[in-house]
């Protein structure tokens, strides 16, 4: 099944964690924690640790991303992890990776497998989907 969504970001709080040993790089790596909310055929919230190293800019840089969602799938409620990355030179996606944390969803999204992606669109409008199965 696919489930797709519109989502915000409520909350972006960056940590003062970083890496030890300290390693000299041309872009450092920054810890966040990040809130979004979604609309669509996905509703609810989630709350992300987000690693980074990324040039604010020239937009360059890559980031991991771990999510835990609440809220609903096409109607069915429950929670899960999912967690992504992506690489941009400034105007692009690449080297992506999306999946949904295997043994992670409850309730109503109990046994959720599958994996998804994201998309900017070009007014800045932030698309998700999850391709998934109920397992």
């Amino acid at each position: 099944m696919r489930a797709t969504a519109t989502f915000t970001v409520t909350g972006f709080a960056p940590s003062e964690l970083k890496p030890e040993p300290a390693v000299a790089t041309a872009l450092p790596v920054g810890v966040a924690t990040m809130e979004k909310h979604f609309d669509g055929e996905v509703t609810g919230h989630s709350a992300t640790l987000f690693t980074a190293a990324f040039d604010q800019t020239t937009g360059v840089g890559t980031y991991v991303a771990m999510e835990s969602f609440e809220g609903s799938l096409q109607g069915r409620e429950g929670a899960f992890n999912f967690v992504h990355c992506a690489t941009t030179s400034g105007s692009d996606r690449t080297a992506e990776f999306f999946t949904i944390v295997p043994s992670s969803g409850t309730d109503g999204l109990a046994g959720i497998s599958g994996s998804g992606g994201m998309a900017v669109d070009a007014d800045g409008t932030h698309r998700i989907w999850f391709d998934y199965l109920l397992g």
